[in-house]
């Protein structure tokens, strides 16, 4: 962590993933401080399928670790948490987080960028968050154009995206680009984004927003089913949807795969 005012818990690593034991609650100050704090500060949203793709990737997941904030975005790493003895304490999704960003930008007087989606999908959802939110929207642009994060190095278009970014004022930064690109697109400009206070990986979340598609019926939510009814909704998701149960019986069978990354002035360790 680069905060000055965040004091961390010990962190949970599962396989090569380190995660913060935060409520959303707790996240939700996070965010709020970072933004009072300024600086640059990257959330990073796993779900259970994204730990399993990272557990064969150590480089990978070391780049990862490097956010300012892993929340656990799926109640599949709940589970496995408990399963392998180092409980973390709530699922925190990166929509609610998102959500809430928008909140705070409107509370606090701050401006959001957009980026992500097919084309319109962005500019759509500006329109139906400002209905709600107000002139909180600095900019937005589409997810499609060439960059690093797609393996086109010194990308003009990557060039002009951030120069849109910075020359739009916004303090927040919504990346929907999916993982890994999204992650990948932050860590390759983050010292190329003057302005930005926040920046969050939020995959689809965009779509939400611009009416695209639609979050889980609320059952679903408070059962920790959203992923069953996105399988319902799209049943050729079964591949990804296995991910859960592998992991959970991966876990299962080597409960070593949770531990405990212990937080002290002199660095992190595991114990």
């Amino acid at each position: 962590m680069s905060s000055t005012f965040y004091n961390p818990k010990d962190k949970i690593k599962i396989f090569n993933t380190v995660v913060d034991p935060v409520s959303e609650k707790e996240s939700r100050e996070i965010l709020s401080g970072f933004l009072d704090e300024g600086g640059f500060h990257w959330i990073f949203t796993p779900n259970t399928e994204i730990v399993m793709a990272l557990r064969d990737d150590a480089e990978k997941a070391a780049v990862m670790n490097e956010a300012d904030l892993v929340v656990p975005d799926g109640i599949g790493l709940i589970i496995g948490s408990k399963m392998g003895g180092h409980p973390l304490e709530e699922r925190v999704t990166g929509y609610d987080l998102s959500i809430y960003l928008l909140e705070l930008a409107k509370e606090k007087n701050e401006r959001i960028f957009f980026l992500g989606g097919e084309p319109n999908v962005a500019a759509e959802a500006k329109k139906r968050v400002e209905e709600k939110y107000g002139s909180i929207v600095a900019a937005e642009h589409h997810g499609y154009f060439k960059g690093a994060h797609r393996g086109y190095e010194n990308s003009e278009e990557e060039a002009a995206v951030i120069r849109a970014i910075n020359e739009s004022g916004a303090s927040i930064l919504f990346v929907g680009l999916g993982f890994p690109k999204q992650e990948q697109f932050l860590l390759n400009n983050r010292d190329k984004l003057e302005n930005i206070v926040v920046a969050i990986g939020n995959g689809g979340v965009l779509d939400v927003l611009a009416g695209k598609a639609k979050r889980a019926p609320d059952i679903f939510i408070r059962l920790h089913l959203e992923w069953f009814y996105r399988l319902l909704k799209n049943p050729s998701r079964i591949g990804r949807q296995m991910a859960i149960p592998k992991f959970l019986w991966t876990i299962a069978r080597n409960k070593k795969a949770v531990t405990v990354v212990k937080e002290n002035r002199g660095g992190s360790h595991e114990s």
